[in-house]
């Protein structure tokens, strides 16, 4: 059986996530500066794909937990946002922090310490 056309295969999403590692927004591109090489402990991976339909922003698996940046393109659309981290957790069980990218752009240091805070 093959999945609708309108679904991403996983081919699709991992060429999706490989043009996001390479063109990163500004505040995602911040926020990586601060996790990679295991700067915070734990190991992160950038724009994961989960599944068909799933890519996160940053991805810390010892930890499970996601990371994403929310940047305009998230407003108006909280609902969907809240029911796909809902999804996230019941599906993968994952725990999910949401950060503004203003705030990664403003304060990179307290947006660091969220994700420290997140690790505990």
């Amino acid at each position: 059986m093959h999945p609708p056309h309108d679904a991403p295969s996983l081919f699709t999403l991992v060429q999706f996530a490989r043009f996001h590692r390479k063109h990163p927004t500004r505040s995602e591109a911040l926020l990586w500066s601060a996790l990679r090489g295991r700067q915070l402990g734990p190991r992160f991976r950038r724009q994961h794909p989960f599944a068909v339909g799933f890519i996160v922003d940053f991805y810390c698996p010892s930890y499970r937990l996601v990371v994403e940046v929310d940047g305009s393109v998230h407003h108006g659309r909280e609902a969907f946002d809240v029911a796909r981290d809902a999804e996230l957790a019941a599906t993968f069980g994952v725990r999910v922090l949401r950060l503004p990218a203003w705030l990664v752009e403003r304060d990179l240091a307290a947006a660091v310490a969220r994700v420290r805070e997140a690790l505990r």
